[in-house]
């Protein structure tokens, strides 16, 4: 019987050995379809330029640290574009107010604005109105119209450029130009390319 059994260990110690890998080799195979893959840290999808988000027949105002209106934006539909932080405006108007009081209104076919509605880009039957501005009753600045197929209006440092065919209006004059830019703070108008104006003599004080 010892005589048996000794022959038998004998036979399985030489098997061993393969039984033992075939054992770890099925381990390792069930740890590798088991073990949950982790990315890098910190590595995000490339953003597309795909709105993220709709806004319809909106209005949307901001205001000042005094509670006072900053700027009023109204549309049939807006879209957000995550990429770069625009958004797309259809039948744009914008409505903003100076630190003194000065109204700049700017409408047209589609708007792209900038995050916080600083810099719009104006695109079809584009016009930026910069309203007289008075002084006890007096006008200082006469009323100040642009209007183009496309116009760049920047509402917090007044600047409105262009640079296509452009028409002004300012008070009873009219300006024509291939490109434009003014600037009201500098008090600075430069009209380029083939300017054309039409001045009215003013009616005496």
């Amino acid at each position: 019987m010892k005589t048996v059994l000794r022959s038998a260990w004998e036979r399985l110690s030489i098997y061993l050995p393969i039984i033992l890998m075939a054992v770890l080799a099925l381990c390792s195979y069930w740890l590798v379809r088991n073990t949950p893959i982790f990315t890098a840290a910190g590595v995000a999808a490339p953003v597309s330029h795909e709105p993220d988000y709709f806004m319809r027949t909106f209005s949307v105002k901001t205001f000042d640290a005094l509670g006072r209106l900053k700027s009023e934006v109204l549309g049939v539909e807006a879209r957000h574009f995550p990429d770069n932080d625009t958004v797309e405006i259809d039948k744009v108007r914008i409505r903003s107010v100076n630190p003194e009081g000065l109204v700049t209104v700017a409408t047209a076919d589609r708007g792209l604005s900038n995050a916080d509605g600083s810099e719009v880009q104006l695109f079809g039957n584009a016009v930026v109105v910069r309203e007289a501005v008075t002084s006890k009753g007096v006008v200082v600045q006469p009323r100040l119209e642009f209007r183009s197929d496309f116009l760049h209006a920047y509402m917090e440092t007044e600047r409105v450029r262009s640079n296509k065919p452009v028409t002004l209006i300012r008070g009873k004059d009219t300006f024509t130009a291939d490109t434009m830019d003014y600037d009201n703070l500098d008090r600075q108008m430069q009209l380029n390319g083939r300017v054309r104006g039409i001045l009215l003599p003013q009616a005496a004080p």
